[in-house]
């Protein structure tokens, strides 16, 4: 590591469409300085160093065994994630892996065990409850604002991502759909807010068996869809509270609230989870909603939040927040959650727990 510098020296793997806007809200982040990227399609590492000034274009083998390279961020698509970045840690390296951990309990435990034996850092997407909106739902709920909280709706469903994304395909294939795309922005946030989940119950669906890509080049062709694109889930938190989350690749529109923290004196309503920001919204009994927080600012945060908090962190010796562990339960929470709407329904105990640092 370039001690001297104080930066933590980033190697970016996986070069598609979310690389870009990390790198444009890491550039001038002291804490990081990304050096090198690499993907499984030259020409498109090629292009994001070129548009981002990254000085290293290198294959994924090269990067990975860079000397420069500190910390790998892995933004492969989620079927390669525990590939990646156990092959990052068997080099030596930090790891910030895009949402989810893994796909695969195993392979989760199997990262965490690997960056323990060598004394190494693994954190992971998403980071949204380190930005404004979250944290003031996190400091009224401490202030006894809603009285104890007791149940919580939560809800993000949208027509799919083929909407917007050129190369959609991955998001529809087993380890990713609604629940492993968008549940992890939710159970981030909730499990921030609310502490771990206890057990789970779940039915799913799917509308379609086909997709059309819809923008980009490819606009017009069609993929098979492999995975379920509609879950409802049932949360019980180990504080004995409960809540409900509903993701959703088959919803033309909605006016459901994203999320809804109720209490015995009072509710919060907060923006959806996958943004920083807010509006948040208080209602007490005996008042109409307030607004505490006003809608989304430059200033609430940003992608790359626990990227940069982690850097961070080694540089002084803290614990990053965005870790591998609280990313494990989030993982067994999705994949118990899977298990059971593909099953047809019923109930699972959630094993791991996570502590707030």
């Amino acid at each position: 590591m370039a001690a001297a510098a104080r930066t933590v020296r980033v190697g970016v793997v996986g070069c598609g469409n979310v690389s870009s806007r990390y790198l444009a809200n890491l550039a001038g982040r002291s804490a990081v300085t990304v050096v090198a990227c690499a993907d499984a399609d030259p020409a498109r590492a090629r292009a994001l160093g070129q548009a981002h000034g990254v000085p290293e274009v290198h294959s994924v083998d090269a990067l990975l065994a860079a000397a420069d390279v500190d910390l790998v961020l892995n933004l492969t698509p989620p079927r390669v994630h525990a590939e990646v970045t156990l092959r990052a840690l068997a080099q030596g390296k930090h790891v910030y892996t895009e949402k989810p951990l893994a796909t695969t309990m195993a392979d989760g435990h199997r990262i965490l065990d690997a960056a323990r034996a060598r004394s190494l850092w693994v954190g992971t997407a998403p980071d949204t409850f380190l930005g404004a909106g979250a944290r003031t739902c996190a400091a009224l709920l401490a202030q006894g604002a809603i009285g104890t909280p007791t149940s919580v709706n939560a809800a993000m469903m949208n027509p799919g991502p083929e909407r917007f994304h050129p190369e959609p395909e991955f998001l529809y294939q087993e380890g990713a759909g609604p629940l492993f795309d968008i549940g992890p922005y939710y159970l981030s946030v909730l499990t921030a807010l609310m502490g771990s989940v206890v057990r789970v119950g779940a039915l799913g669906a799917s509308a379609r068996a086909e997709r059309v890509v819809l923008t980009g080049p490819r606009a017009g062709s069609t993929f098979t869809v492999e995975t379920l694109t509609h879950v409802n889930s049932v949360l019980e938190f180990a504080s004995g509270a409960v809540g409900m989350l509903v993701t959703s690749f088959d919803v033309a529109a909605t006016r459901t609230p994203h999320l809804e923290i109720h209490g015995t004196e009072g509710t919060v309503v907060a923006a959806q989870a996958n943004s920083w920001g807010g509006p948040v919204l208080l209602k007490n009994a005996g008042s109409d909603f307030a607004e505490v927080l006003p809608g989304p600012h430059e200033s609430d945060g940003f992608m790359g939040m626990g990227l940069v908090d982690m850097a961070e962190a080694i540089l002084t010796g803290r614990r990053p927040q965005a870790t591998g562990a609280r990313g494990l339960h989030v993982l067994e929470v999705l994949t118990a959650i899977a298990s059971a709407a593909r099953a047809g329904g019923g109930f699972t105990t959630i094993e791991s727990r996570w502590e707030s640092p």
